[in-house]
């Protein structure tokens, strides 16, 4: 390529979901209010959890801080996009666009590990019940918690430098919602095997790893659960899981759908609409996942509602 042809950009255009103008309100509202319910859905989850102090337990510290995470995830690219659409506008600078990419790796990678922490507390629960207190102590979930976010820092910060090397020429279009690491990379007009190959080698190591040791903590919990003796026993020491497992479902099988269905159809525009699945449905079920199953929560919050209604 001639560097000559190569521009020093200063924006990108996020194409959005559909460039129709009689779809625009539309999309506006319903992303509005899924945005709403996402933030204030975990919000009360977080409330719940640091207004209660019989909830002050290693398992609803992580689910709080998933809580936390899941809102950063979706404040990063929801509102740019909500803004874009009301004032008709597609331009993110260039700055804007690598702060963007960053963030939303971070909080992503955040989701995958602390899910990972999530399956291992679960696993010692469950599996070594009388040592629980003794292993998963404050001070261990707070270093799990810790080593989480440096891991993800440092993986989000390594992509964003590999991006920053690369050059774009005229073709400044990303056909989607936010700027996604692989349309970025694909975009430049400058050699971006090592990109590729960096990109590759992370998805395999922090997202194949964290996976791993949730499949295998999972195996350890059904093999436990199926030597207890009682039924009723069997029950109670599903349920602790049941709602964490079935939000691991939904995160892998949401992200690991829009990339084959995405690797298969090579449709850029069909890859956007599936990426709504895990960047704002995901985010947005989770609370009413742990609180409609979770007695605790659901009680923690009809307290402190009440205390609110006694103290006014």
């Amino acid at each position: 390529m001639d560097p000559r042809n190569l521009t020093r950009v200063s924006e990108f255009h996020l194409l959005g979901l559909s460039d129709k103008p009689e779809l625009q309100p539309i999309l506006f509202g319903l992303f509005l209010c899924m945005y709403l319910i996402t933030v204030m859905g975990n919000l009360l989850i977080i409330l719940a959890v640091g207004s209660d102090a019989r909830l002050h337990t290693p398992m609803y510290f992580f689910i709080s801080n998933l809580s936390l995470v899941d809102i950063g995830f979706t404040s990063t690219t929801i509102p740019k996009m909500l803004v874009n659409i009301q004032s008709q506008s597609k331009v993110i600078t260039y700055a804007g666009c690598i702060t963007q990419m960053y963030f939303f790796m971070l909080f992503a990678l955040l989701d995958d590990f602390i899910l990972t922490v999530m399956a291992y507390d679960r696993f010692v629960a469950i599996c070594h019940p009388l040592h629980y207190t003794v292993i998963m102590n404050p001070r261990l979930c707070g270093l799990l918690l810790l080593v989480s976010f440096i891991m993800s820092a440092l993986e989000s910060l390594l992509q964003c430098l590999m991006v920053l090397r690369l050059s774009f020429c005229t073709d400044l279009e990303i056909p989607h919602f936010f700027c996604e690491l692989n349309q970025m990379t694909q975009l430049a007009c400058s050699d971006n095997f090592l990109n590729n190959i960096v990109i590759y080698l992370a998805t395999v190591l922090l997202g194949g790893c964290p996976l791993t040791g949730i499949l295998y903590s999972y195996s350890k919990i059904v093999s436990s659960i199926r030597a207890i003796p009682s039924a009723q026993g069997k029950y109670k020491a599903f349920s602790t899981c049941a709602s964490h497992l079935l939000v691991v479902s939904l995160f892998y099988g949401t992200t690991l759908g829009v990339y084959l269905s995405s690797a298969g159809t090579h449709t850029s525009k069909s890859n956007a609409t599936c990426s709504v699945m895990y960047t704002v449905v995901t985010p947005m079920l989770n609370p009413f996942i742990y609180s409609l199953r979770n007695k605790d929560i659901k009680g923690a919050l009809r307290r402190f509602f009440r205390w609110q209604v006694n103290k006014g």
